[in-house]
């Protein structure tokens, strides 16, 4: 792994901040395991951008160093920085699984969705060794509740005998995320993340392997991304992607800080013309945290994108909503193409 030295944009409910001289060489960044003794495992939340109400978030912070991860300043809650600390120091919840059987146990449970995760890859490297996701899977297969998994990586695949027993007995889906076509792009802005092609593979041995699953173009970069969202589409339905989603880029907070300042050092040819068109795809702002356009975005140029999707996604035979109901997408943000509607599953 190379050498990544520590740097974090000044968390904004800290008083103090720690600041390297030009000669004076930051400290490198290593990995920090911390572990979480929260009372519960889920999250809920209201927003009307995401096709879910409850979430399960086995870690905080992610390996994966994707430059545009709208979590980093959940960081910053932690006293942590939304920059490199958000890259190594890794909050574990051990408990996780036990967690999530109590709540699963409460006679006030009704077998809702549970998305895997809502903030940060449940399948980042440290699964590997902690085997959470698979522990709160498994919960899931022994009380018969519905999941969706959202993530980059090919350590899902090990997972596959747990997933398809959850789609027999319950449902079941998962959605490998690839913003880009282009292994250049994607290392520029996600180092530490297997390559576009290899996450092909993964879509493709979990359809092979009966597992329903499905591509998340997210997120699409304004002046990057976009351009290659076909290419995206394409491959994954060649690879036997059934569905497909897509959110545009988010910057809040000091994630917009992280971005630019990785685009420019990785891609300083482009970086003018990204910036400007991610100001284009919100009526000339960085972002826009409103419900209802902060996945999709604003203007014409936000439209096109939208367009772009509807139309490849119908072009190449993606399975297209009739309508929208909770735990039918099991997708993170709108716009979104779903699995044709079906009732919600109960516990009881």
């Amino acid at each position: 792994m190379r050498r990544l030295p520590v740097d974090n944009p000044k968390n904004r409910f800290a008083e103090t901040e720690t600041v390297y001289l030009d000669d004076e060489e930051a400290p490198n960044a290593e990995l920090e395991v911390y572990f979480d003794r929260t009372g519960s495992v889920l999250a809920k939340n209201d927003s009307p951008d995401v096709g879910f109400t409850y979430s399960v978030n086995p870690y905080r912070g992610c390996l994966h160093g994707c430059a545009y991860c709208y979590a980093r300043p959940t960081h910053e809650y932690l006293s942590f920085g939304a920059g490199t600390d958000f890259e190594r120091k890794i909050v574990v919840k051990r408990d996780a699984p036990a967690l999530l059987r109590k709540a699963l146990s409460s006679r006030h449970w009704r077998g809702e969705l549970l998305m895997f995760s809502g903030v940060t890859d449940c399948y980042q490297p440290l699964e590997s060794r902690y085997r959470l996701t698979r522990g709160c899977l498994e919960v899931c297969v022994e009380y018969k509740n519905p999941a969706h998994v959202v993530t980059k990586s090919p350590l899902v695949e090990r997972d596959v005998d747990v997933l398809a027993e959850l789609g027999r007995v319950a449902r079941t889906s998962v959605a490998i995320s690839v913003p880009f076509a282009s292994e250049a792009h994607a290392r520029a802005l996600e180092p530490y993340v297997t390559p576009p092609a290899r996450r092909l593979r993964t879509i493709e041995r979990l359809a092979k392997a009966g597992v329903r699953v499905g591509v998340m173009v997210a997120p699409i970069i304004p002046g990057l991304g976009d351009e290659e969202m076909p290419r995206v589409l394409e491959a994954a339905r060649s690879a036997g992607a059934s569905f497909a989603g897509y959110v545009l880029l988010r910057l809040p907070g000091h994630v917009r800080d992280v971005f630019e300042a990785r685009v420019r050092e990785a891609l300083p040819e482009k970086a003018e013309r990204i910036l400007s068109h991610v100001k284009q795809s919100r009526n000339g702002k960085t972002y826009d945290a409103t419900f209802g356009v902060r996945g999709r975005g604003t203007g014409p140029y936000a439209d096109a994108i939208a367009a772009l999707f509807a139309a490849t996604t119908k072009r190449l035979g993606y399975e297209q909503p009739e309508r929208r109901e909770e735990g039918e997408s099991g997708m993170v943000m709108t716009p979104i193409v779903a699995p044709p509607a079906r009732g919600q599953l109960s516990l009881f």
